[in-house]
Parts: structure tokens; C-alpha cells; sequence
């Protein structure tokens, strides 16, 4: 989707095969969506497809290049077009729901973040793009609230992280999404592994982790880092790197499974993750 335009900018969340209805239901205050922009959509195709076992569709009523990826028929994420002009680089966006989007745009203003773009209209909904104080990226979407999905893996996001201070951001992020409006069963946040983690339902979503600023082999602002769920880290690495990726540092056991940075072909960030 083309950042110069206000619907299809954000490369929010759209509807897939040609139908009406995107079939993802947005989870106030979670992890709903994520979303790549591209300079070629197509080498992206080719890249993540084999990669993670992705088919691609399609969705009316938005423009060229923009698809949506699916893993056994269920829609995972979605990819864009990057505008000519400027200087913008490819990046992978974490979309979070909210029930109200005018008034968490205001509370990111409020709590010193920015809003870059929208609230705009999406086909799903309306989808704005917004930076927390420290810099991280991220996005909202307002669509139709549903249950918690079961992805199907490998293939599909299996978490998302953000190293910063933790602590400041989770009251950041907790004040922007009304954490602290919901039903604990269904969204709480608890302390694990040295990280403020979300659960959805009880099962482990995303984390707010302070950065170590001692064993970080580069500097790095502060990003919603995605991690994609593989069955093996190995063979998914030696598929990736043939692929055209570039890794980034030798894979690691965390408490939620082996994981590895890479970055795709035109430099977007990303993990692949074997759980536990």
C-alpha cells in the first residue's frame, strides 16, 4: 500500500479472495494484524513464500501490489507497496486492536507519543500508524471484534517483542490500549523471564523487554520486533540464507524457543522462532 495515500498507507488490514470480510478478528488491546511494506512486493512474494509456506491473495478494492499471505487458508499478514518518493525502508508493522481508535490516537498524544498517519479508513476498518515516546513504530486498527484465533504453524507470527524500558512502556502501551479495561481472563499482563509479558487468554502473546544496552552487538531504536513461527530453526535458516536473507546472529534458546534475526533481502527485520 502507497504511504502517500491515506486509505491505503498504512497497509492496515484487508479483506482476502476477493471477498467482503477479512476474516481476522481484531483483539482489543492485543496483537492483530502485522504488515510489511516493500519496495517490490513481488520479490517479497518470493522471498517469504517459500520461506514460510505462504499462498497469497489478493483483496478488492485496494491497490496493485498489495496481498495478503495465508497459511492453509487463513490469512497471517499482509503486503504492501512502499512509496517511490523518499526514503522510506522496508519494515514489518505490529498492528494493535482497539475498540476506539479516535480515542487511543488521543492517548498516544497524550502520553508524548506521535501519530504519523490516519485514523484512516481501511477495508477492515480504520487503521492509523503511531510512534511510542522512545520510537518505536507501531499501528491501531478498529475492526470487527472477535475471539482469539488458533494460527496454524509454522508460518504464521508467533510473537512479537519490544526491547526498551520495559516498565515505561508497559504503562505507555497499558494507558494507550486500556489494558487495564479488560477481563483478566482474557487479556492480563504478568512479569516472566525478566519481561512484561500480555497473555491472550492465558497463552503468551508479546513482551515489553528492557534492553541490554552491554550485549548489544549494534545499536538499535527501539522496534516491535516479529518472530515467525518454523518447525526447524536449521533447516529454516539454511532455506532463508539461500533465499537472499542475511543473518544477523548466531540462533539462540530463549524461554519461548530457539529463535534467529534475519533480515529479508531488502533489509526488512524479522525472526524465525522454533517453540518449545
Amino acid at each position: 500500500m502507497d504511504l502517500s495515500s491515506s486509505t491505503s498507507s498504512t497497509s492496515g488490514p484487508s479483506s482476502t479472495s476477493g471477498t467482503d470480510t477479512l476474516g481476522v478478528p481484531c483483539l482489543p488491546g492485543a496483537p492483530s494484524w502485522v504488515s510489511l511494506l516493500a519496495h517490490d512486493p513481488g520479490a517479497a512474494q518470493e522471498f517469504y513464500g517459500p520461506l514460510l509456506g505462504w499462498s497469497f491473495e489478493s483483496p478488492r478494492e485496494q491497490p496493485p501490489g498489495y496481498v495478503v499471505a495465508e497459511v492453509r487458508g487463513v490469512p497471517v499478514a499482509g503486503i504492501g507497496r512502499l512509496p517511490s518518493r523518499g526514503r522510506f525502508t522496508a519494515t514489518w508493522t505490529t498492528f494493535f486492536g482497539v475498540a476506539d481508535i479516535d480515542a487511543a490516537v488521543l492517548r498516544v498524544r497524550e502520553r508524548l507519543g506521535t501519530v504519523g498517519l490516519g485514523p484512516s479508513p481501511a477495508w477492515a476498518g480504520r487503521v492509523a500508524l503511531a510512534t511510542d515516546p522512545d520510537g518505536a513504530v507501531f499501528g491501531l486498527w478498529q475492526g470487527e471484534v472477535g475471539p482469539a484465533r488458533e494460527l496454524p504453524l509454522p508460518g504464521a507470527p508467533a510473537w512479537v517483542e519490544l526491547s526498551t524500558d520495559a516498565f515505561a512502556a508497559a504503562m505507555f502501551y497499558g494507558d494507550v490500549l486500556d489494558w487495564a479495561s479488560h477481563d483478566p481472563e482474557h487479556l492480563d499482563m504478568a512479569w516472566q523471564h525478566e519481561r512484561v509479558l500480555l497473555l491472550v487468554d492465558g497463552k503468551e502473546t508479546a513482551a515489553l523487554r528492557t534492553a541490554d544496552e552491554r550485549t548489544a552487538s549494534l545499536p538499535v531504536r527501539p522496534h516491535w520486533h516479529l518472530s515467525f513461527a518454523v518447525d526447524d530453526l536449521h533447516h529454516a535458516l539454511v532455506r532463508a540464507l539461500r533465499l537472499g536473507a542475511v543473518l544477523l546472529s548466531a540462533p539462540v534458546s530463549t524461554p519461548y524457543g530457539d529463535t534467529a534475526e534475519l533480515h529479508d533481502p531488502e533489509g526488512a527485520l524479522f525472526s524465525l522462532v522454533a517453540r518449545h
